[in-house]
Protein backbone atom coordinates (compact mmCIF):
# COMPACT_ATOMS: atom_id res chain seq x y z
CA UNK A 1 0.00 0.00 0.00
CA UNK A 2 1.50 3.56 -1.46
CA UNK A 3 0.78 6.86 0.27
CA UNK A 4 -1.60 9.52 -1.66
CA UNK A 5 -0.92 12.14 0.75
CA UNK A 6 -0.92 12.75 4.72
CA UNK A 7 -4.24 11.33 5.04
CA UNK A 8 -4.74 8.77 2.12
CA UNK A 9 -3.45 5.89 0.87
CA UNK A 10 -3.78 4.30 -1.98
CA UNK A 11 -3.90 -0.02 -3.00
CA UNK A 12 -4.25 -2.20 -6.46
CA UNK A 13 -7.41 -1.85 -7.62
CA UNK A 14 -9.72 -5.04 -6.90
CA UNK A 15 -13.00 -5.51 -8.42
CA UNK A 16 -14.46 -7.01 -5.44
CA UNK A 17 -13.06 -4.97 -3.24
CA UNK A 18 -14.30 -1.87 -5.37
CA UNK A 19 -17.88 -3.73 -5.23
CA UNK A 20 -17.51 -3.66 -1.28
CA UNK A 21 -16.88 -0.31 -0.67
CA UNK A 22 -19.73 0.68 -3.54
CA UNK A 23 -22.00 -1.05 -2.05
CA UNK A 24 -20.43 -0.55 2.15
CA UNK A 25 -23.97 -1.17 4.92
CA UNK A 26 -23.56 2.95 6.63
CA UNK A 27 -23.44 0.92 9.97
CA UNK A 28 -19.98 -0.46 8.76
CA UNK A 29 -18.55 2.83 7.84
CA UNK A 30 -17.40 4.06 11.08
CA UNK A 31 -15.39 0.46 11.16
CA UNK A 32 -13.48 0.60 7.40
CA UNK A 33 -11.75 3.24 6.00
CA UNK A 34 -13.25 5.99 4.00
CA UNK A 35 -13.19 5.02 0.72
CA UNK A 36 -12.46 8.23 -1.18
CA UNK A 37 -12.14 7.52 -5.15
CA UNK A 38 -10.01 5.59 -8.14
CA UNK A 39 -6.78 7.07 -9.63
CA UNK A 40 -4.98 5.76 -12.90
CA UNK A 41 -1.04 5.31 -12.54
CA UNK A 42 1.32 4.67 -15.02
CA UNK A 43 5.03 4.04 -14.63
CA UNK A 44 7.98 5.91 -16.48
CA UNK A 45 11.55 4.14 -15.67
CA UNK A 46 14.45 6.68 -16.42
CA UNK A 47 18.92 5.87 -17.52
CA UNK A 48 19.52 5.12 -13.91
CA UNK A 49 16.44 3.20 -13.01
CA UNK A 50 14.50 5.53 -11.43
CA UNK A 51 10.54 5.00 -10.88
CA UNK A 52 8.24 8.14 -11.56
CA UNK A 53 4.76 7.22 -10.80
CA UNK A 54 1.72 9.80 -12.44
CA UNK A 55 -1.07 9.58 -11.55
CA UNK A 56 -4.41 11.17 -12.45
CA UNK A 57 -8.40 10.57 -11.01
CA UNK A 58 -10.01 7.27 -12.72
CA UNK A 59 -13.46 7.19 -13.97
CA UNK A 60 -14.03 11.19 -12.54
CA UNK A 61 -14.04 9.77 -8.91
CA UNK A 62 -11.43 11.20 -7.44
CA UNK A 63 -13.46 14.02 -4.85
CA UNK A 64 -12.86 17.62 -5.19
CA UNK A 65 -10.66 17.15 -8.30
CA UNK A 66 -11.49 17.59 -11.99
CA UNK A 67 -10.36 14.87 -14.80
CA UNK A 68 -7.33 16.58 -15.97
CA UNK A 69 -5.38 16.97 -12.33
CA UNK A 70 -2.50 15.36 -12.35
CA UNK A 71 -0.03 14.37 -9.35
CA UNK A 72 3.42 12.78 -9.64
CA UNK A 73 5.97 10.31 -7.66
CA UNK A 74 9.25 9.73 -8.00
CA UNK A 75 10.52 6.49 -6.37
CA UNK A 76 13.96 4.88 -6.28
CA UNK A 77 13.99 0.87 -7.04
CA UNK A 78 17.80 1.36 -7.34
CA UNK A 79 19.01 1.69 -3.81
CA UNK A 80 19.77 -1.00 -1.71
CA UNK A 81 16.53 -0.35 0.39
CA UNK A 82 13.99 0.45 -2.27
CA UNK A 83 10.92 1.97 -0.39
CA UNK A 84 10.27 2.12 3.38
CA UNK A 85 7.93 5.04 3.74
CA UNK A 86 6.35 6.96 1.25
CA UNK A 87 6.22 10.55 2.43
CA UNK A 88 5.45 13.37 -0.08
CA UNK A 89 7.03 16.61 -0.02
CA UNK A 90 5.29 18.92 -1.91
CA UNK A 91 6.85 21.15 -4.39
CA UNK A 92 4.45 23.78 -4.69
CA UNK A 93 1.37 23.39 -2.95
CA UNK A 94 -0.97 20.90 -1.29
CA UNK A 95 -2.95 18.86 -3.62
CA UNK A 96 -6.09 19.96 -1.73
CA UNK A 97 -5.28 23.96 -2.12
CA UNK A 98 -3.99 23.29 -5.90
CA UNK A 99 -7.21 21.17 -7.16
CA UNK A 100 -7.73 21.90 -9.81
CA UNK A 101 -4.53 22.49 -11.25
CA UNK A 102 -1.19 19.95 -11.57
CA UNK A 103 0.59 19.17 -8.41
CA UNK A 104 4.41 17.69 -7.75
CA UNK A 105 4.82 14.94 -5.20
CA UNK A 106 7.81 13.68 -4.10
CA UNK A 107 8.38 10.60 -2.11
CA UNK A 108 11.59 10.74 0.11
CA UNK A 109 12.96 7.57 1.67
CA UNK A 110 12.77 7.98 5.17
CA UNK A 111 14.82 5.51 7.24
CA UNK A 112 13.38 6.34 11.04
CA UNK A 113 15.97 5.52 13.90
CA UNK A 114 12.90 4.33 16.38
CA UNK A 115 12.47 0.88 14.65
CA UNK A 116 13.47 -2.98 17.10
CA UNK A 117 13.38 -5.76 15.17
CA UNK A 118 12.79 -9.18 17.12
CA UNK A 119 12.81 -12.70 15.18
CA UNK A 120 10.11 -15.08 14.79
CA UNK A 121 12.05 -17.03 17.53
CA UNK A 122 11.99 -14.29 19.65
CA UNK A 123 15.68 -13.80 19.77
CA UNK A 124 18.14 -10.70 20.36
CA UNK A 125 16.80 -8.14 18.59
CA UNK A 126 18.68 -6.14 16.53
CA UNK A 127 18.27 -2.57 15.78
CA UNK A 128 17.03 -1.39 12.63
CA UNK A 129 16.36 2.10 10.99
CA UNK A 130 13.07 0.76 9.48
CA UNK A 131 10.29 -1.66 9.32
CA UNK A 132 11.48 -4.77 8.06
CA UNK A 133 7.68 -6.02 7.19
CA UNK A 134 6.97 -2.72 5.68
CA UNK A 135 9.79 -2.58 3.58
CA UNK A 136 9.47 -6.41 2.15
CA UNK A 137 5.69 -5.21 1.19
CA UNK A 138 6.87 -2.05 -0.41
CA UNK A 139 9.95 -4.15 -2.36
CA UNK A 140 7.38 -6.91 -3.34
CA UNK A 141 5.05 -4.18 -4.89
CA UNK A 142 7.24 -2.31 -6.90
CA UNK A 143 9.03 -4.78 -7.84
CA UNK A 144 5.65 -6.14 -9.33
CA UNK A 145 4.72 -3.02 -10.41
CA UNK A 146 7.71 -2.55 -12.78
CA UNK A 147 8.24 -5.97 -13.88
CA UNK A 148 8.79 -6.17 -17.90
CA UNK A 149 4.73 -7.40 -18.32
CA UNK A 150 3.96 -4.59 -16.35
CA UNK A 151 6.08 -1.64 -17.06
CA UNK A 152 3.54 0.19 -19.61
CA UNK A 153 0.80 -0.58 -17.96
CA UNK A 154 -1.85 1.59 -16.80
CA UNK A 155 -2.56 0.68 -13.04
CA UNK A 156 -5.46 1.73 -11.10
CA UNK A 157 -5.12 1.92 -7.35
CA UNK A 158 -8.00 2.44 -4.68
CA UNK A 159 -8.10 5.36 -2.77
CA UNK A 160 -8.47 5.19 0.91
CA UNK A 161 -8.51 6.93 4.65
CA UNK A 162 -4.98 6.58 5.88
CA UNK A 163 -6.68 5.35 9.37
CA UNK A 164 -3.10 6.47 10.87
CA UNK A 165 -2.79 9.05 9.72
CA UNK A 166 -3.61 11.32 13.26
CA UNK A 167 -1.08 9.38 15.44
CA UNK A 168 2.42 10.76 16.76
CA UNK A 169 3.34 6.71 17.81
CA UNK A 170 1.06 4.52 15.80
CA UNK A 171 0.83 1.30 17.37
CA UNK A 172 -0.77 -1.38 15.38
CA UNK A 173 -1.96 -4.92 15.37
CA UNK A 174 -2.72 -6.47 12.44
CA UNK A 175 -5.18 -9.33 12.98
CA UNK A 176 -6.76 -11.86 10.42
CA UNK A 177 -10.41 -12.90 10.68
CA UNK A 178 -12.19 -16.03 10.71
CA UNK A 179 -11.36 -19.74 10.07
CA UNK A 180 -11.55 -19.59 6.80
CA UNK A 181 -9.36 -17.52 4.36
CA UNK A 182 -9.71 -18.68 0.83
CA UNK A 183 -12.21 -16.78 -1.37
CA UNK A 184 -15.06 -18.52 -3.35
CA UNK A 185 -13.21 -17.71 -6.58
CA UNK A 186 -10.28 -19.84 -5.20
CA UNK A 187 -8.47 -22.51 -7.37
CA UNK A 188 -8.18 -26.37 -5.34
CA UNK A 189 -4.67 -25.84 -4.81
CA UNK A 190 -4.91 -22.13 -3.04
CA UNK A 191 -7.90 -23.39 -1.32
CA UNK A 192 -5.68 -26.54 -0.01
CA UNK A 193 -3.14 -23.97 1.07
CA UNK A 194 -5.22 -21.52 2.61
CA UNK A 195 -6.71 -24.07 4.62
CA UNK A 196 -3.37 -25.66 6.10
CA UNK A 197 -2.36 -22.40 7.17
CA UNK A 198 -5.36 -22.00 9.29
CA UNK A 199 -5.32 -25.46 10.67
CA UNK A 200 -1.59 -24.91 11.80
CA UNK A 201 -2.50 -21.52 13.28
CA UNK A 202 -4.80 -19.76 15.68
CA UNK A 203 -7.20 -18.95 12.62
CA UNK A 204 -8.55 -22.64 13.29
CA UNK A 205 -8.67 -22.94 17.19
CA UNK A 206 -9.27 -19.39 17.90
CA UNK A 207 -10.74 -17.65 14.28
CA UNK A 208 -8.18 -14.52 14.75
CA UNK A 209 -4.22 -14.88 14.05
CA UNK A 210 -1.71 -12.17 14.09
CA UNK A 211 -0.98 -11.10 10.92
CA UNK A 212 1.94 -8.00 11.49
CA UNK A 213 2.53 -5.75 14.45
CA UNK A 214 4.19 -2.92 15.60
CA UNK A 215 4.65 -1.21 19.16
CA UNK A 216 6.24 1.87 20.31
CA UNK A 217 9.03 1.15 22.89
CA UNK A 218 8.65 4.68 24.79
CA UNK A 219 12.09 3.53 27.18
CA UNK A 220 14.02 2.61 24.14
CA UNK A 221 12.36 4.96 21.24
CA UNK A 222 11.99 2.27 19.23
CA UNK A 223 9.53 0.43 17.39
CA UNK A 224 9.08 -3.17 18.34
CA UNK A 225 7.82 -5.34 15.08
CA UNK A 226 6.75 -8.97 14.56
CA UNK A 227 5.13 -10.20 10.46
CA UNK A 228 3.15 -12.76 9.77
CA UNK A 229 5.56 -15.43 9.67
CA UNK A 230 5.55 -15.06 13.43
CA UNK A 231 2.01 -15.28 13.93
CA UNK A 232 1.77 -18.26 12.33
CA UNK A 233 3.45 -20.23 14.65
CA UNK A 234 2.29 -18.96 17.27
CA UNK A 235 -0.37 -21.38 20.02
CA UNK A 236 -3.49 -20.03 21.55
CA UNK A 237 -1.23 -19.34 24.77
CA UNK A 238 0.98 -17.41 22.25
CA UNK A 239 -1.47 -15.10 20.82
CA UNK A 240 -2.87 -14.49 24.39
CA UNK A 241 0.80 -13.46 25.00
CA UNK A 242 1.21 -11.14 21.93
CA UNK A 243 -2.17 -9.43 22.64
CA UNK A 244 -0.46 -8.30 26.12
CA UNK A 245 3.05 -7.49 24.52
CA UNK A 246 0.86 -5.30 22.37
CA UNK A 247 0.07 -3.32 25.24
CA UNK A 248 3.29 -3.10 26.93
CA UNK A 249 4.95 0.19 25.93
CA UNK A 250 8.30 -0.51 27.14
CA UNK A 251 7.78 1.56 30.66
CA UNK A 252 4.55 -0.17 31.53
CA UNK A 253 1.21 -2.39 30.80
CA UNK A 254 -1.25 0.15 29.24
CA UNK A 255 -4.52 -1.59 30.79
CA UNK A 256 -6.15 1.57 30.33
CA UNK A 257 -6.76 0.61 26.58
CA UNK A 258 -8.44 -2.31 27.40
CA UNK A 259 -11.61 -0.96 28.16
CA UNK A 260 -11.89 1.40 24.72
CA UNK A 261 -10.44 -1.43 22.79
CA UNK A 262 -13.30 -4.22 23.89
CA UNK A 263 -16.12 -1.35 23.64
CA UNK A 264 -14.85 -1.07 20.14
CA UNK A 265 -14.87 -4.58 19.21
CA UNK A 266 -18.37 -5.08 21.20
CA UNK A 267 -19.69 -2.69 18.92
CA UNK A 268 -18.21 -4.13 15.53
CA UNK A 269 -19.01 -7.61 16.35
CA UNK A 270 -22.99 -6.35 17.16
CA UNK A 271 -22.97 -4.78 13.14
CA UNK A 272 -21.42 -8.13 12.28
CA UNK A 273 -23.83 -10.13 13.54
CA UNK A 274 -26.52 -8.31 11.42
CA UNK A 275 -24.87 -8.60 8.05
CA UNK A 276 -26.49 -11.34 6.43
CA UNK A 277 -24.69 -13.21 3.17
CA UNK A 278 -21.46 -11.05 4.11
CA UNK A 279 -18.19 -13.25 4.23
CA UNK A 280 -14.83 -11.33 4.97
CA UNK A 281 -12.55 -14.01 4.08
CA UNK A 282 -9.14 -13.07 4.58
CA UNK A 283 -9.59 -9.71 5.86
CA UNK A 284 -7.81 -8.21 8.33
CA UNK A 285 -9.38 -6.25 11.73
CA UNK A 286 -6.60 -3.38 13.05
CA UNK A 287 -6.36 -2.21 16.30
CA UNK A 288 -4.46 1.07 16.48
CA UNK A 289 -3.51 3.19 19.45
CA UNK A 290 -0.67 6.20 20.05
CA UNK A 291 2.08 5.06 22.02
CA UNK A 292 2.89 8.61 23.07
CA UNK A 293 1.20 7.94 26.72
CA UNK A 294 -1.95 10.43 27.48
CA UNK A 295 -0.42 13.12 29.92
CA UNK A 296 -2.46 14.33 33.01
CA UNK A 297 -3.98 17.87 31.44
CA UNK A 298 -6.99 17.73 29.36
CA UNK A 299 -6.75 17.12 25.85
CA UNK A 300 -9.64 18.89 23.37
CA UNK A 301 -12.29 15.82 22.14
CA UNK A 302 -10.93 14.48 18.63
CA UNK A 303 -13.94 13.90 16.58
CA UNK A 304 -12.80 11.54 14.75
CA UNK A 305 -13.27 9.06 17.56
CA UNK A 306 -16.44 8.75 19.71
CA UNK A 307 -14.04 9.08 22.84
CA UNK A 308 -11.91 12.02 23.75
CA UNK A 309 -8.20 10.72 23.00
CA UNK A 310 -6.60 10.97 26.06
CA UNK A 311 -9.39 11.28 28.83
CA UNK A 312 -12.29 8.80 30.27
CA UNK A 313 -12.98 5.90 28.53
CA UNK A 314 -10.61 6.10 25.38
CA UNK A 315 -7.06 7.00 25.83
CA UNK A 316 -4.58 8.00 23.19
CA UNK A 317 -7.59 7.62 20.53
CA UNK A 318 -8.20 3.70 20.47
CA UNK A 319 -9.50 2.74 17.03
CA UNK A 320 -10.42 -0.18 15.51
CA UNK A 321 -10.76 -0.93 11.77
CA UNK A 322 -11.22 -3.71 9.02
CA UNK A 323 -9.24 -3.82 6.31
CA UNK A 324 -8.68 -5.72 3.00
CA UNK A 325 -11.69 -6.93 1.31
CA UNK A 326 -10.39 -8.09 -2.02
CA UNK A 327 -12.31 -11.70 -1.35
CA UNK A 328 -15.40 -10.39 0.78
CA UNK A 329 -18.49 -11.25 -0.85
CA UNK A 330 -21.99 -10.47 -0.27
CA UNK A 331 -25.36 -11.11 -1.68
CA UNK A 332 -25.46 -8.79 -4.72
CA UNK A 333 -21.72 -8.53 -5.20
CA UNK A 334 -20.97 -7.33 -8.97
CA UNK A 335 -18.08 -9.66 -8.83
CA UNK A 336 -19.10 -12.77 -6.97
CA UNK A 337 -22.46 -14.36 -7.67
CA UNK A 338 -21.94 -16.98 -5.04
CA UNK A 339 -24.81 -15.85 -2.03
CA UNK A 340 -23.98 -17.17 1.61
CA UNK A 341 -26.83 -17.24 4.10
CA UNK A 342 -26.57 -15.45 7.58
CA UNK A 343 -23.44 -13.59 8.87
CA UNK A 344 -20.02 -14.56 8.96
CA UNK A 345 -19.86 -17.32 11.95
CA UNK A 346 -16.30 -17.54 11.76
CA UNK A 347 -15.44 -13.91 11.89
CA UNK A 348 -17.88 -14.04 14.77
CA UNK A 349 -16.12 -16.32 16.48
CA UNK A 350 -12.91 -14.55 15.95
CA UNK A 351 -13.96 -11.72 17.21
CA UNK A 352 -15.86 -13.34 20.20
CA UNK A 353 -12.59 -15.28 21.46
CA UNK A 354 -10.56 -11.56 20.89
CA UNK A 355 -12.88 -10.07 23.33
CA UNK A 356 -12.52 -13.01 25.82
CA UNK A 357 -8.66 -12.83 25.57
CA UNK A 358 -8.69 -9.21 26.51
CA UNK A 359 -11.45 -9.16 28.99
CA UNK A 360 -8.99 -11.92 30.93
CA UNK A 361 -6.29 -9.65 30.70
CA UNK A 362 -8.14 -6.86 32.30
CA UNK A 363 -9.03 -9.18 35.10
CA UNK A 364 -5.31 -9.97 35.29
CA UNK A 365 -5.71 -13.50 34.68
Amino acid sequence: MLRYDEHTVCKPLVSQELSFYESLPLAMRQFTPQYKGIVSVHLKRDSLGNLTLLASPGLGQLEGCGLLDKCKWAASTGTEHGLVKWSHTQVTKTFRDSCPGKVLLRTDLQYHTDSLLEDANGNQPERKSYNPWGLHCHRQHLNRMSSKPNENKLHQFLLLENVVSKYSYPCILDLKMGTRQHGDDASEEKKARHIKKCEQSTSASLGVRVCGMQVYQADTGHFLCKDKYYGRRLSPEGFRQTLRQFLCTGNQLRTDLLEPIVLRLKALLSVIRKQSSYRFYSSSLLIIYDGQEPKESTAPLDHHFPFPKTQGTNPSGVDVRMIDFAHTTFRGSKSNPTAHDGPDHGYIFGLENLIKILQSLSEGK
